[in-house]
């Protein structure tokens, strides 16, 4: 079984900002792709002991990510994770058990919205954010969203199929 795919399409000969922000996208649509039509409790069924990944997890997981790159290091807001208690060192995103899967979805919809007007209102892909000490372009993090949502979508494929047998990339 495959899922239906309506995933955005990447430009094969767009500029350098339609290419990343199309594969980004391309990346978040996969991640919504891989939990369109589950119930909350498949949404929340982790993968195999001892780890607690779940399709659930990596949405709220992505939230956070998009909220830290975006929002923290390149428009420099300071917010704190939207699960994890500030100070906190644990990765509550993961805590799964009694989480709102809707509400997991539209906090990382709403975060994905802010990071594209984070990166269409910056007049290049030079521009820079910084975060530790470490200087990062607008350039660098669309590259790095890529690879983080690639990476975690091969996740979400194997959950997925285990969940249903669908699959597909």
């Amino acid at each position: 079984m495959t899922i239906q795919d309506q995933r955005t399409a990447v430009p094969r000969t767009g500029d350098e900002r339609a290419t990343l922000t199309a594969m980004l996208d391309f990346q978040r649509d996969t991640l919504a792709l891989k939990c369109r039509g589950l119930s909350p409790e498949q949404l929340r069924s982790r993968a195999i002991d001892p780890s607690g990944l779940s399709l659930l997890g990596l949405v709220r997981h992505a939230a956070d990510v998009e909220r830290g790159w975006f929002r923290n290091v390149l428009n420099g807001e300071g917010i704190p994770s939207h699960w994890t208690p500030p100070g906190s060192a644990d990765r509550a995103e993961f805590d799964v058990d009694g989480a709102d899967p809707d509400e997991a979805l539209a906090v990382w919809r709403k975060e994905c919205d802010h990071s594209r007007a984070i990166v269409a209102a910056a007049p290049s892909l030079d521009v820079t954010g910084t975060h530790e000490e470490e200087t990062y372009s607008v350039r660098y993090v669309l590259a790095h969203m890529i690879e983080e949502y690639a990476r975690h979508n091969g996740h979400a494929d194997l959950l997925r199929e285990r969940l249903d047998g669908s699959t597909g990339e």
